[in-house]
């Protein structure tokens, strides 16, 4: 039988989701804590990697095992295993041939900016006081949804069949002191939001025009791209899937 796991985590101490050797990593974290309970070897495969220092507020994974589970009980059990900064919201059973990451219909991530010092969201939030042209950013945000090639925004040396993805939303909010973007995807290529927010960011700041945006999007060069901005304030917070609700 195969099982969907829903889970959040804080990714400040760990290396991303991927395991990966000499490196501690949520995946690793959780296969171990998941094995140990039910006394037999789990790999996980999840919805997608986020790098080191990433959040995610909503992730999935999927897992096999032999027997029916006693939900309520595995995640109290589990969530009295786990390190405090991994939380696991659900267990769903799913059809055997579901795949945690090549089923997932959308993607959501938020960046956070905090424009005045604040301590304790330090872990949370990436400190920026510069005035931005939000209103100039949202204007860029359009231009992107235009757009399907984004290997301008993905990391070099990627191994990746197509820099193609569909972006569904893209826009900048804010409130108070602190300004969030907003964007979903049905996929996203190694570090493309963290560029793209650097990219915006040089838009708000008035460094480079919109036609030089649309320039940027087209060149397919990740050199004339914006700067990659901080991974602390980057969340995954939400991965859909057609069946479940």
């Amino acid at each position: 039988m195969r099982y969907f796991i829903k889970f959040a985590y804080k990714g400040t101490n760990y290396h991303g989701w991927q395991k990966q050797p000499n490196a501690t990593s949520i995946q690793e974290t959780l296969s171990k804590a998941l094995s140990t309970i039910l006394k037999i070897e789990i790999e996980l495969l999840g919805a997608g990697r986020t790098d080191t220092g990433v959040h995610a507020k909503e992730m999935f994974a999927h897992f096999d095992y032999q027997s029916e589970i006693d939900v309520d009980y595995l995640i109290q059990k589990l969530n009295s295993f786990l390190p405090k900064d991994i939380a696991v919201h659900d267990f769903i059973k799913v059809q055997n041939d579901a795949h945690a990451r090549f089923d997932a219909t959308k993607r959501t991530y938020e960046y956070h900016i905090n424009t005045k010092k604040n301590a304790f969201i330090s872990d949370y939030s990436w400190y920026y006081h510069s005035v931005l042209n939000l209103e100039l950013m949202n204007e860029a945000c359009l231009i992107l949804m235009k757009y399907t090639d984004f290997e301008c925004f993905s990391k070099v040396n990627t191994d990746v069949n197509t820099f193609n993805c569909k972006i569904f939303e893209a826009y900048w909010k804010q409130s108070n002191d602190t300004i969030v973007f907003f964007i979903t995807a049905d996929r996203f290529l190694r570090n493309m939001v963290r560029a793209i927010v650097g990219t915006l960011i040089n838009v708000g700041l008035e460094k480079i025009s919109l036609q030089e945006f649309v320039s940027i999007i087209e060149s397919k060069d990740r050199s004339k791209a914006g700067f990659s901005v901080p991974a602390h304030g980057l969340y995954l917070t939400q991965v859909a899937y057609d069946f479940i609700k």
